[in-house]
Parts: C-alpha cells; sequence; structure tokens
C-alpha cells in the first residue's frame, strides 16, 4: 500500500476535486493510506470546499485550506525536506508555475537586498511543442495533439499507440548541462501514483531550495526551474545577481 502523511492538492475546482476523488477512491480500496489531504482553494464555494460542506468526504481527512497557493507553499515547505518525507504535491494542469514562484519568494526573503528574478530561457527547448510566455516562463510538450487529463503516461503512448520513447525530465536535464550559462537545475518531476493521479515529492521542491541557496551564496547564478511530468512541463530561469 502507499503511505503518505499529507497530499496537497492544488485546487479545489474542476481539476482539484476530481484528484480528491480519485484519492479517496485509492483509500476506500486499500491502495492509498494518507493522513491529511488539503486541498488549497482561496474559494470556500468551490467544489472540493462544497463537498466538504455537505460531508460528502466522510471518514476520509480531507480539509479545505483557503490561503493563497504561493502562500500556503511557502508555509508548509520552509519546515525543509526532511520534515517534509512523506509529503507530496498533486499540481493543476493549468496552475502557473509555483515551484518556481516559490523558488523566488525564498530568494527574495533570504537576500532582499539582492536583484532576483525569472529570466526567459536561454535557449530554445527541443521539444516538438513550446512556447514562450510574456511573464519569461517557457511551456513544453512532446504532444503534437490533445492529451486527456488523467493520461498516467504509460510505457505505450495512448496517443500514437506505440513506445513512449521521450521523458521530459531527462530532456531538460541535458539541456541545463549543455548550457554554459546555467549553473544548474532544479526539475520537479510529477509521476504518476495511484488511481490517475500524479504528485511531486515536497522533500524534492524544498531540497531544490538548498541547492539554489548553494549556488547562490558566492556570487550570481541562474538556475532552470522546470515543473514536468514525462510529457509536458512548465520552466523558467531563476537569475539571482
Amino acid at each position: 500500500m502507499l503511505r503518505f502523511e499529507r497530499v496537497v492538492v492544488i485546487g479545489g475546482g474542476c481539476y482539484g476535486s476530481w484528484y480528491t476523488q480519485q484519492l479517496t477512491r485509492a483509500m476506500r480500496r486499500g491502495a492509498l493510506a494518507v493522513a491529511d489531504i488539503v486541498v488549497v482553494d482561496r474559494d470556500r464555494a468551490c467544489r472540493v470546499g462544497q463537498a466538504v460542506a455537505a460531508d460528502a468526504y466522510a471518514g476520509m481527512p480531507v480539509r479545505l485550506d483557503t490561503r493563497e497557493w504561493v502562500a500556503y507553499l511557502v508555509d508548509w515547505l520552509a519546515s525543509g525536506p526532511e520534515a517534509l518525507e512523506g509529503h507530496a504535491m498533486v499540481p493543476s494542469p493549468l496552475m502557473p508555475h509555483l515551484c518556481l514562484d516559490w523558488l523566488v519568494a525564498r530568494a527574495r526573503a533570504r537576500w532582499p537586498s539582492r536583484l532576483i528574478r525569472v529570466e526567459p530561457l536561454p535557449v530554445t527547448p527541443p521539444t516538438p511543442w513550446e512556447r514562450a510566455a510574456p511573464d519569461a516562463r517557457h511551456y513544453v510538450s512532446f504532444a503534437t495533439w490533445t492529451c486527456p487529463v488523467n493520461c498516467i503516461e504509460p510505457a505505450k503512448c495512448p496517443a500514437t499507440r506505440d513506445v513512449r520513447d521521450w521523458s521530459m525530465p531527462v530532456t531538460i536535464g541535458r539541456l541545463a548541462r549543455d548550457e554554459p550559462s546555467l549553473s544548474g537545475a532544479a526539475i520537479f518531476h510529477c509521476e504518476h501514483r495511484t488511481y490517475g493521479v500524479g504528485m511531486i515529492d515536497a522533500a524534492a521542491i524544498a531540497g531544490a531550495d538548498r541547492q539554489v541557496s548553494a549556488w547562490a551564496a558566492h556570487g550570481p547564478c541562474r538556475v532552470l526551474v522546470g515543473t514536468v511530468s514525462h510529457c509536458h512541463g512548465a520552466l523558467g530561469v531563476l537569475a539571482i545577481d
């Protein structure tokens, strides 16, 4: 059985309510044990909020937190990687690049006198589909088709009906290693865990903050930050001068 101390679901609307349903279904069927399921949505009347009010998750450890997403992450992840073993985050397909935003917030709190910003990627990612956004974030995909939101990215791609011979963490990690302007990379891999739900280990996110701190301790650095699955990703360069 898969066990977690806490699972944090980002958003309590269409996607978050489906993920919460799947998590509770896995628990009821003995595939998952979680002590605490936190759904973060500032709207108390979101789908999960309404379900909590109606006691639809009776017997399940589901609760709603109405803080802003980044504000919740700042508090939750600040305890460090050791304290976050057994914790995981369930991202939404349409959420902002929250892991990057959290690292920016941490860097600004650590070095208030330094210039800290998000820069565009120094090179174009080698993926079949890629788009640069006006806020310097970059979005990438190996799919040139529309994927179902509940795809678990199996070894055989449901769209091509052939072997999935690509993996975004590998590709983006190679890009970071080959680009001399980058100090390194913080790649957060959202992996399928149970009943169609993908998760990122919280300890890995918190651990990246320590690595960024080490890289930037003695001077400027540029860190490629990616939140990715095997097929899709959101990227950005955390620049600390």
